[in-house]
């Protein structure tokens, strides 16, 4: 417990010390961003709950705490707010289609020997709960793609006042680019290092590449990360076409306030 204080501490003193306020409040928004899942999961345990629907009002929540409360209200966290609405949006039907074509619900078999003592009879749509899982997972990468394009985009703009919305757009494409290869190993190797010891199980038990691969631990994991993958490629032509009509259109409607005061 000590360690964790100690830890908790040190991240805040380094969040502070690099981000001042902004640091400071990224700092608290971790504990919101938990209370809102936890409550998400208590709500989840009622058998009449919409597990789904209280997944997506959960990301919501979790998207406006990460871009309004650290980054406060404006242009352009209201333009990734809304990129990143929109491929949630696209991406459930997906999410749900696939937890559904893989069977990767319930409990693998490497996790059910711990569990075997206990009933699974509790009343929950553990297909829901997967789908649930693997939007609760692609949230933050989406929406850490959603400002990381917008924000940069932004700053071209007013630099830039005589930008064409073309122009514009391809800037928001070439930043995506530039970081969609950098996020999508990041999910790639936060999933080996979690699972390392996993992995290492399975190379002591004598596991084929085959029945690795085939294993439901696995395989809900790597569903997950292309899932992450398919949502952070689909955002950036989303929030680079979104940034650039809204910057645009403010743009023009600057223009015409100045030449009305004129």
């Amino acid at each position: 417990m000590n360690t964790l204080v100690v830890m908790a501490a040190i991240l805040f003193l380094l969040m502070v010390a690099v981000g001042g306020g902004k640091g400071a409040r990224s700092f608290i928004a971790l504990f919101f961003n938990f209370v809102v899942l936890l409550f998400a999961i208590f709500i989840m345990l009622d058998p009449s709950a919409n597990i789904i629907l209280v997944t997506i009002i959960a990301s919501a929540a979790i998207s406006c705490i990460t871009l309004f409360y650290i980054n406060e209200v404006n242009s352009t966290t209201k333009t990734a707010f809304l990129s990143t609405v929109i491929t949630i949006v696209l991406l459930i039907s997906l999410i749900v289609f696939l937890t559904e074509t893989a069977m990767i619900q319930g409990f693998s078999e490497e996790e059910v020997g711990e569990l075997y003592i206990f009933s699974f009879y509790i009343g929950i749509d553990f297909m829901k709960i997967a789908a649930a899982v693997i939007i609760m997972s692609t949230i933050g990468a989406i929406t850490d793609m959603a400002i990381a394009i917008a924000s940069p985009m932004r700053e071209i703009f007013y630099h830039h006042p005589t930008i064409t919305k073309k122009e514009l757009f391809k800037s928001g494409l070439s930043i995506g680019r530039d970081i969609l290869g950098t996020n999508t190993n990041t999910l790639f190797f936060a999933f080996f290092g979690g699972y390392l010891a996993l992995l290492i199980w399975f190379k002591d038990l004598d596991y084929s590449t085959g029945q690795i691969v085939n294993s439901k631990v696995f395989t809900e994991e790597i569903i997950t990360i292309m899932c992450a993958g398919i949502g952070i490629a689909i955002i950036i032509p989303i929030t680079s076409w979104i940034t650039a009509y809204v910057l645009m259109k403010a743009g023009l409607k600057k223009e015409e306030e100045i030449e009305g005061s004129e």
